[in-house]
Protein backbone atom coordinates (compact mmCIF):
# COMPACT_ATOMS: atom_id res chain seq x y z
CA UNK A 1 0.00 0.00 0.00
CA UNK A 2 1.37 3.40 -0.99
CA UNK A 3 2.55 5.48 1.91
CA UNK A 4 1.16 8.59 3.22
CA UNK A 5 3.90 10.76 1.85
CA UNK A 6 4.29 9.12 -1.24
CA UNK A 7 6.05 11.78 -3.85
CA UNK A 8 7.34 13.45 -1.24
CA UNK A 9 11.16 14.47 -2.12
CA UNK A 10 13.03 15.07 1.18
CA UNK A 11 16.37 16.55 1.24
CA UNK A 12 18.30 16.28 4.95
CA UNK A 13 20.91 18.46 5.68
CA UNK A 14 21.28 17.15 9.36
CA UNK A 15 23.52 15.43 11.52
CA UNK A 16 22.87 14.10 15.36
CA UNK A 17 19.77 13.95 15.77
CA UNK A 18 17.01 16.60 15.60
CA UNK A 19 16.81 16.37 11.94
CA UNK A 20 17.45 12.97 11.15
CA UNK A 21 14.87 12.18 13.30
CA UNK A 22 12.02 14.45 11.96
CA UNK A 23 13.38 12.95 8.55
CA UNK A 24 12.87 9.38 9.78
CA UNK A 25 9.11 10.27 10.58
CA UNK A 26 8.76 11.65 7.04
CA UNK A 27 10.75 8.48 5.73
CA UNK A 28 8.55 6.05 8.01
CA UNK A 29 5.29 7.83 6.21
CA UNK A 30 7.04 6.96 2.53
CA UNK A 31 8.95 9.78 1.63
CA UNK A 32 12.00 9.91 -0.43
CA UNK A 33 14.80 11.16 1.92
CA UNK A 34 18.05 11.73 0.50
CA UNK A 35 20.26 12.66 3.55
CA UNK A 36 22.93 14.71 2.51
CA UNK A 37 26.51 13.38 3.95
CA UNK A 38 30.11 14.84 4.23
CA UNK A 39 33.10 12.79 3.43
CA UNK A 40 34.68 11.00 4.55
CA UNK A 41 33.14 10.32 7.67
CA UNK A 42 29.44 11.13 7.16
CA UNK A 43 27.04 12.25 10.09
CA UNK A 44 29.04 12.19 13.48
CA UNK A 45 27.16 9.48 15.00
CA UNK A 46 27.86 7.04 12.12
CA UNK A 47 30.81 6.72 14.64
CA UNK A 48 29.82 7.41 17.93
CA UNK A 49 32.08 5.03 19.96
CA UNK A 50 29.01 2.63 21.16
CA UNK A 51 29.02 0.33 18.38
CA UNK A 52 33.02 -0.13 17.30
CA UNK A 53 31.98 -3.40 15.65
CA UNK A 54 30.41 -1.77 12.68
CA UNK A 55 32.45 1.67 11.99
CA UNK A 56 30.55 3.95 10.49
CA UNK A 57 27.05 1.86 11.42
CA UNK A 58 27.12 2.90 15.35
CA UNK A 59 23.35 1.83 16.97
CA UNK A 60 23.00 5.47 17.71
CA UNK A 61 22.43 6.39 14.20
CA UNK A 62 20.95 3.57 13.17
CA UNK A 63 18.37 4.48 15.41
CA UNK A 64 17.75 7.50 13.59
CA UNK A 65 18.01 7.04 9.81
CA UNK A 66 15.96 3.74 8.47
CA UNK A 67 14.87 4.26 5.25
CA UNK A 68 16.84 6.99 4.16
CA UNK A 69 19.31 7.15 1.12
CA UNK A 70 22.79 8.26 1.51
CA UNK A 71 24.64 11.04 -0.60
CA UNK A 72 28.03 12.60 0.04
CA UNK A 73 28.42 15.88 -1.04
CA UNK A 74 30.80 18.62 -0.29
CA UNK A 75 28.52 21.46 0.41
CA UNK A 76 31.76 23.95 0.94
CA UNK A 77 32.68 23.29 -2.78
CA UNK A 78 30.98 25.43 -6.01
CA UNK A 79 30.36 22.05 -7.35
CA UNK A 80 28.92 20.15 -4.43
CA UNK A 81 26.85 23.16 -4.18
CA UNK A 82 25.41 23.29 -7.97
CA UNK A 83 24.78 19.31 -7.20
CA UNK A 84 22.41 20.09 -4.35
CA UNK A 85 20.90 23.30 -6.11
CA UNK A 86 19.59 20.37 -8.87
CA UNK A 87 17.77 18.25 -6.29
CA UNK A 88 16.55 21.21 -4.74
CA UNK A 89 14.83 22.18 -7.82
CA UNK A 90 12.64 18.97 -7.27
CA UNK A 91 12.40 18.67 -3.88
CA UNK A 92 9.55 19.14 -1.58
CA UNK A 93 11.04 19.37 1.58
CA UNK A 94 14.56 20.61 2.84
CA UNK A 95 15.52 19.50 6.61
CA UNK A 96 18.57 21.64 8.31
CA UNK A 97 20.28 21.52 11.55
CA UNK A 98 23.00 24.02 11.13
CA UNK A 99 24.16 27.03 13.13
CA UNK A 100 21.68 30.18 11.81
CA UNK A 101 23.45 31.62 8.65
CA UNK A 102 25.70 28.78 7.08
CA UNK A 103 23.21 27.42 5.01
CA UNK A 104 23.02 31.16 3.76
CA UNK A 105 26.78 31.48 3.71
CA UNK A 106 26.98 28.24 1.14
CA UNK A 107 24.20 29.81 -0.81
CA UNK A 108 21.70 27.36 0.07
CA UNK A 109 19.29 29.53 2.05
CA UNK A 110 15.31 29.60 1.76
CA UNK A 111 15.15 31.91 -0.32
CA UNK A 112 17.80 30.90 -3.13
CA UNK A 113 16.05 27.66 -2.88
CA UNK A 114 12.47 29.37 -3.03
CA UNK A 115 13.33 31.70 -5.83
CA UNK A 116 14.05 28.45 -7.90
CA UNK A 117 11.05 26.05 -6.28
CA UNK A 118 8.19 28.41 -4.80
CA UNK A 119 6.76 24.99 -3.29
CA UNK A 120 9.79 24.01 -1.33
CA UNK A 121 8.81 23.66 2.19
CA UNK A 122 12.12 24.41 4.11
CA UNK A 123 12.84 23.54 7.59
CA UNK A 124 15.64 24.91 10.08
CA UNK A 125 16.46 23.94 13.67
CA UNK A 126 18.43 25.38 15.72
CA UNK A 127 19.35 25.69 19.25
CA UNK A 128 17.73 29.13 20.08
CA UNK A 129 16.22 30.43 16.86
CA UNK A 130 16.98 31.77 13.48
CA UNK A 131 16.92 35.43 15.43
CA UNK A 132 17.59 37.18 18.41
CA UNK A 133 19.93 37.47 21.08
CA UNK A 134 21.02 33.74 21.20
CA UNK A 135 21.20 33.29 17.59
CA UNK A 136 25.11 32.24 17.22
CA UNK A 137 25.52 30.55 20.57
CA UNK A 138 26.11 26.86 20.06
CA UNK A 139 22.88 24.59 21.15
CA UNK A 140 22.93 21.01 22.59
CA UNK A 141 20.26 19.15 24.62
CA UNK A 142 21.06 20.09 28.19
CA UNK A 143 21.04 23.68 27.25
CA UNK A 144 17.40 23.14 25.55
CA UNK A 145 16.20 20.93 28.58
CA UNK A 146 17.43 23.32 31.68
CA UNK A 147 16.97 26.89 30.13
CA UNK A 148 13.38 25.41 28.50
CA UNK A 149 12.49 24.97 31.74
CA UNK A 150 12.20 21.16 31.94
CA UNK A 151 14.95 20.51 34.28
CA UNK A 152 14.14 22.11 36.99
CA UNK A 153 10.73 19.26 37.09
CA UNK A 154 13.43 16.61 37.06
CA UNK A 155 16.12 17.64 39.73
CA UNK A 156 16.39 18.99 42.96
CA UNK A 157 17.09 22.93 41.71
CA UNK A 158 19.28 23.40 45.10
CA UNK A 159 21.45 20.49 44.47
CA UNK A 160 21.02 19.91 40.85
CA UNK A 161 22.22 17.36 38.80
CA UNK A 162 21.56 17.21 34.76
CA UNK A 163 19.33 14.45 33.11
CA UNK A 164 20.32 11.44 32.50
CA UNK A 165 18.16 11.01 29.25
CA UNK A 166 17.97 13.53 25.95
CA UNK A 167 14.79 15.11 25.65
CA UNK A 168 15.24 18.47 23.98
CA UNK A 169 16.43 16.69 20.90
CA UNK A 170 14.23 13.87 20.18
CA UNK A 171 11.04 16.04 21.05
CA UNK A 172 12.69 18.93 18.64
CA UNK A 173 12.38 16.45 16.20
CA UNK A 174 8.93 15.77 16.69
CA UNK A 175 7.83 19.88 16.50
CA UNK A 176 10.00 19.61 13.31
CA UNK A 177 8.11 17.26 11.36
CA UNK A 178 5.03 18.51 12.98
CA UNK A 179 5.58 21.81 11.32
CA UNK A 180 6.20 20.19 8.01
CA UNK A 181 2.93 18.07 7.77
CA UNK A 182 1.51 21.23 8.59
CA UNK A 183 2.98 23.15 5.83
CA UNK A 184 3.09 20.11 3.49
CA UNK A 185 -1.28 20.37 3.96
CA UNK A 186 -0.80 24.31 2.77
CA UNK A 187 1.23 23.60 0.19
CA UNK A 188 -1.22 21.10 -0.86
CA UNK A 189 -4.09 23.56 -0.80
CA UNK A 190 -2.38 26.52 -1.87
CA UNK A 191 0.72 25.71 -3.85
CA UNK A 192 2.98 27.30 -2.05
CA UNK A 193 5.65 26.58 0.24
CA UNK A 194 7.05 28.30 3.18
CA UNK A 195 9.65 28.11 5.72
CA UNK A 196 9.32 26.11 8.65
CA UNK A 197 11.29 27.04 12.01
CA UNK A 198 11.76 25.55 15.27
CA UNK A 199 14.37 24.79 18.24
CA UNK A 200 15.69 23.25 21.60
CA UNK A 201 14.49 25.83 23.65
CA UNK A 202 11.37 26.86 21.86
CA UNK A 203 10.75 22.83 21.69
CA UNK A 204 11.39 22.70 25.78
CA UNK A 205 9.21 25.73 26.61
CA UNK A 206 5.90 24.26 24.57
CA UNK A 207 6.51 21.22 25.84
CA UNK A 208 6.17 22.17 29.54
CA UNK A 209 2.85 24.23 28.65
CA UNK A 210 1.03 23.36 31.30
CA UNK A 211 3.24 24.61 34.49
CA UNK A 212 4.25 27.77 31.99
CA UNK A 213 0.93 28.37 32.05
CA UNK A 214 -0.28 28.02 35.42
CA UNK A 215 2.91 30.65 35.68
CA UNK A 216 1.79 32.85 33.24
CA UNK A 217 -1.96 32.62 34.57
CA UNK A 218 -0.84 33.45 38.21
CA UNK A 219 3.06 34.86 38.48
CA UNK A 220 3.25 32.39 41.22
CA UNK A 221 5.70 29.20 40.88
CA UNK A 222 4.18 26.43 41.88
CA UNK A 223 5.55 25.27 45.41
CA UNK A 224 7.40 21.59 45.86
CA UNK A 225 4.68 19.80 46.67
CA UNK A 226 2.83 20.83 43.70
CA UNK A 227 4.66 19.05 41.55
CA UNK A 228 2.95 15.73 42.89
CA UNK A 229 -0.86 16.82 42.27
CA UNK A 230 -0.97 12.96 40.47
CA UNK A 231 0.39 11.14 43.03
CA UNK A 232 2.76 9.43 41.07
CA UNK A 233 5.54 7.63 42.85
CA UNK A 234 7.94 4.67 42.58
CA UNK A 235 8.98 1.74 44.80
CA UNK A 236 10.86 -1.25 45.07
CA UNK A 237 9.45 -4.96 45.92
CA UNK A 238 10.68 -7.24 47.72
CA UNK A 239 12.30 -8.65 45.20
CA UNK A 240 14.35 -5.57 44.28
CA UNK A 241 12.59 -4.75 41.20
CA UNK A 242 11.04 -0.74 41.11
CA UNK A 243 7.32 -0.35 40.40
CA UNK A 244 5.11 2.59 40.21
CA UNK A 245 1.67 3.92 40.27
CA UNK A 246 -0.33 7.22 39.31
CA UNK A 247 -3.35 7.71 41.40
CA UNK A 248 -5.00 10.61 39.03
CA UNK A 249 -7.59 12.78 40.84
CA UNK A 250 -10.79 9.82 41.10
CA UNK A 251 -10.90 8.79 44.51
CA UNK A 252 -11.65 5.40 43.27
CA UNK A 253 -7.91 4.90 42.61
CA UNK A 254 -6.81 5.77 46.04
CA UNK A 255 -9.44 3.77 47.49
CA UNK A 256 -8.15 0.60 45.40
CA UNK A 257 -4.87 1.10 46.72
CA UNK A 258 -5.42 0.84 50.21
CA UNK A 259 -7.26 -1.79 49.66
CA UNK A 260 -4.60 -3.25 47.53
CA UNK A 261 -2.13 -2.82 50.15
CA UNK A 262 -4.50 -4.17 53.13
CA UNK A 263 -4.76 -0.78 54.51
CA UNK A 264 -8.05 0.90 54.34
CA UNK A 265 -7.79 2.33 57.12
CA UNK A 266 -5.83 4.71 55.95
CA UNK A 267 -9.12 6.10 54.30
CA UNK A 268 -10.30 7.79 57.43
CA UNK A 269 -6.44 9.00 58.15
CA UNK A 270 -6.70 12.12 58.49
CA UNK A 271 -3.01 12.86 56.98
CA UNK A 272 -4.99 11.51 53.23
CA UNK A 273 -8.51 11.94 53.66
CA UNK A 274 -8.95 14.39 50.78
CA UNK A 275 -6.20 14.51 47.78
CA UNK A 276 -5.18 17.59 48.68
CA UNK A 277 -4.16 16.02 52.05
CA UNK A 278 -2.41 13.48 50.31
CA UNK A 279 -0.07 15.63 48.15
CA UNK A 280 0.94 17.41 51.39
CA UNK A 281 1.78 14.34 53.14
CA UNK A 282 3.09 12.55 50.16
CA UNK A 283 6.61 11.50 51.85
CA UNK A 284 4.49 9.99 54.71
CA UNK A 285 1.91 8.17 52.04
CA UNK A 286 5.41 6.94 49.97
CA UNK A 287 6.70 5.58 53.02
CA UNK A 288 3.70 3.58 54.12
CA UNK A 289 3.69 2.40 50.61
CA UNK A 290 7.21 1.46 50.79
CA UNK A 291 7.00 -0.58 53.46
CA UNK A 292 4.41 -2.84 52.41
CA UNK A 293 5.69 -3.64 49.16
CA UNK A 294 8.80 -4.43 50.22
CA UNK A 295 7.64 -7.47 51.84
CA UNK A 296 6.58 -9.44 48.79
CA UNK A 297 8.06 -9.77 45.34
CA UNK A 298 7.01 -6.95 42.30
CA UNK A 299 4.21 -9.24 40.50
CA UNK A 300 2.53 -9.96 43.39
CA UNK A 301 2.02 -6.35 44.10
CA UNK A 302 1.23 -5.47 40.13
CA UNK A 303 -1.32 -7.82 40.26
CA UNK A 304 -2.91 -6.67 43.23
CA UNK A 305 -3.09 -3.39 42.39
CA UNK A 306 -4.58 -3.65 38.72
CA UNK A 307 -7.35 -6.25 40.72
CA UNK A 308 -8.25 -3.16 42.64
CA UNK A 309 -8.20 -1.32 38.95
CA UNK A 310 -5.06 1.09 40.20
CA UNK A 311 -2.72 2.67 37.37
CA UNK A 312 0.31 0.70 37.76
CA UNK A 313 2.71 -1.10 36.27
CA UNK A 314 6.78 -2.63 36.80
CA UNK A 315 9.61 0.07 36.39
CA UNK A 316 11.08 -1.74 33.64
CA UNK A 317 15.20 -1.45 31.87
CA UNK A 318 15.49 -2.30 28.30
CA UNK A 319 15.69 -5.65 28.37
CA UNK A 320 12.32 -6.00 30.03
CA UNK A 321 10.22 -3.32 28.10
CA UNK A 322 10.96 -6.05 24.75
CA UNK A 323 10.40 -9.50 26.89
CA UNK A 324 6.58 -7.60 28.02
CA UNK A 325 3.94 -8.95 25.95
CA UNK A 326 2.08 -5.66 25.38
CA UNK A 327 5.19 -4.11 23.65
CA UNK A 328 5.12 -7.83 21.52
CA UNK A 329 1.73 -7.46 20.35
CA UNK A 330 2.23 -3.83 18.99
CA UNK A 331 5.56 -5.44 17.27
CA UNK A 332 7.54 -2.27 18.93
CA UNK A 333 11.15 -4.42 17.92
CA UNK A 334 11.13 -4.08 14.22
CA UNK A 335 13.86 -6.15 12.19
CA UNK A 336 15.17 -5.02 8.75
CA UNK A 337 17.88 -6.57 6.21
CA UNK A 338 20.99 -4.67 5.44
CA UNK A 339 23.06 -6.20 2.29
CA UNK A 340 26.27 -5.20 3.93
CA UNK A 341 25.42 -4.62 7.35
CA UNK A 342 23.43 -7.72 8.24
CA UNK A 343 19.97 -7.80 10.07
CA UNK A 344 19.16 -4.67 11.72
CA UNK A 345 16.78 -4.11 15.22
CA UNK A 346 15.14 -0.90 15.75
CA UNK A 347 12.23 0.45 17.87
CA UNK A 348 9.53 0.64 16.00
CA UNK A 349 7.45 3.99 14.69
CA UNK A 350 4.72 4.96 17.58
CA UNK A 351 2.02 6.04 15.61
CA UNK A 352 -0.61 3.29 13.19
CA UNK A 353 -1.96 4.69 9.94
CA UNK A 354 -4.33 1.62 8.79
CA UNK A 355 -4.83 3.24 5.26
CA UNK A 356 -1.43 4.32 4.74
CA UNK A 357 0.98 1.78 6.84
CA UNK A 358 4.29 3.28 8.60
CA UNK A 359 7.01 1.45 6.19
CA UNK A 360 10.28 -0.63 7.37
CA UNK A 361 11.24 -1.02 3.97
CA UNK A 362 15.42 -0.15 4.31
CA UNK A 363 17.20 -0.24 6.97
CA UNK A 364 19.63 2.84 7.78
CA UNK A 365 22.54 3.11 4.27
CA UNK A 366 25.94 2.97 5.03
CA UNK A 367 28.15 6.37 3.97
CA UNK A 368 27.24 7.30 0.31
CA UNK A 369 25.38 4.04 -0.49
CA UNK A 370 23.08 6.04 -3.34
CA UNK A 371 25.55 8.51 -4.17
CA UNK A 372 25.67 6.95 -8.02
CA UNK A 373 21.84 5.80 -8.30
CA UNK A 374 20.78 9.51 -7.20
CA UNK A 375 23.65 11.78 -9.60
CA UNK A 376 22.38 9.09 -12.38
CA UNK A 377 18.95 10.46 -11.90
CA UNK A 378 20.03 13.87 -12.68
CA UNK A 379 22.27 13.34 -15.87
CA UNK A 380 25.51 12.52 -14.66
CA UNK A 381 27.65 9.55 -15.85
CA UNK A 382 29.78 7.02 -14.46
CA UNK A 383 32.85 8.93 -15.68
CA UNK A 384 31.63 12.52 -14.64
CA UNK A 385 30.61 10.77 -10.62
CA UNK A 386 33.93 9.39 -10.79
CA UNK A 387 35.59 12.31 -11.22
CA UNK A 388 33.78 14.51 -8.51
CA UNK A 389 34.11 11.49 -6.43
CA UNK A 390 38.37 11.72 -7.17
CA UNK A 391 38.00 15.98 -6.54
CA UNK A 392 36.36 15.38 -3.10
CA UNK A 393 32.73 16.69 -4.29
CA UNK A 394 30.77 13.41 -3.52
Amino acid sequence: MAGALDGVMVLEVADYITGPYAGQFLADMGAEVVKIEKRPNGDPFRGFGRDTSNVGYDTTFVALNRNKKSLTLNLAAPEGQEIFLKLAREATVIIENHRPGQMKRWGLDYETIQSMNPGIVYCSISGFGQDGPYRDLPGYDTLGVAMGGLLSFLTDMEDPVPSRFTFADPLTGVYAAYGILGALYARATTGRGQRVETSLLQTIACFVGIPATRYLMTGQLPPREAERPNLASAFVAGDGKPLVFHLSSPPKFWEGLTDAIGRPELKEDPRFARRVDRIKNYDALHQICQDVFATAPRQHWIDELRRHDVPAGPLYDMAEVFADPQIQHHGTAVEMDHPQMGRVRVSANAVNLRGTPIRYESAPPVLGEHTEEILARYGYDAPRIKELAEAGIV
